[in-house]
């Protein structure tokens, strides 16, 4: 992407998006977040999030326009959550189908019935902040310390640049205020579509051990109401200019 008047792959760009050299499935992309070399979303501006945002979103729409429906977009940062490149990016997956996590969350997501739209309504005590519509929030059953949610207010099944765009500075965001606890650490993040719009994220903390692994019994040591009043304490950084 380019600043308007702008031609892409011309010097000034802001965004780029680049085939992956070692893909694990038939198309896959990477997102350069900044001409600037920082390793972390959390280094760049909130300014910065807008040009992501439609990057995922103008990629998205390509793929479906080629017959691939869902695209898994994801980030990881640092070698301990499978970044192999320090500049910070994100990846998009073009799938033939929803893989199996989303769709395994689906029966509790629609709108009828909506876990995350419940969260908002009956758990105050986890929001972490709010932006454009937009809620950071501690997951309540997380698997590790510090998990988070981010997701709009209303019941949304898709995203676009705007919203992308919001759920990004909020992950800026929290990204900002767990370094500020716990320095550094690896990260996943990854979006899931069709039911209720939303951002996963997974603080590397922890160990995924035998039990975690074999039986999809997570020991979490961090309650969520603890977790959110010590991100809360965090210092904020959306009140710089964007």
């Amino acid at each position: 992407m380019a600043p308007p008047g702008r031609k892409p792959d011309t010097p000034g760009w802001q965004v780029r998006v680049v085939p992956n050299l070692f893909p694990a499935f038939d198309r896959q992309e990477v997102v350069v977040h900044s001409p600037r070399h920082v390793r972390s979303l959390a280094e760049l501006t909130a300014g910065e999030m807008a040009p992501i945002g439609v990057a995922w979103d103008e990629r998205i729409e390509a793929a479906r326009a080629v017959g691939f429906p869902y695209v898994q977009v994801l980030l990881n940062e640092r070698r301990g959550a499978g970044a192999s490149l320090p500049h910070s990016h994100s990846q998009l997956v073009w799938l033939r189908k929803t893989p199996p996590e989303p769709a395994a969350e689906l029966g509790n997501l629609r709108e009828e019935n909506c876990a995350l739209c419940k969260l908002f309504a009956t758990q105050e005590q986890l929001t972490i902040t709010a932006t454009d519509g937009v809620q950071l929030v501690t997951h309540p059953a997380g698997r590790a310390p510090y998990e988070l949610l981010i997701a709009p207010t209303a019941h949304r099944p898709e995203g676009d640049a705007e919203l992308y765009a919001a759920a990004l500075r909020l992950l800026r965001e929290g990204i900002r205020r767990l370094r500020a606890i716990e320095g550094p650490v690896p990260i996943n993040a990854w979006a899931h579509a069709g039911g209720h719009w939303h951002l996963e994220v997974l603080p590397r903390l922890t160990v995924l051990a035998g039990l975690e692994l074999g039986a999809g019994l997570y020991v979490n040591p961090l309650p969520p109401e603890e977790a959110a009043a010590a991100l809360k304490d965090g210092s904020s950084s959306l009140i710089e200019p964007f």
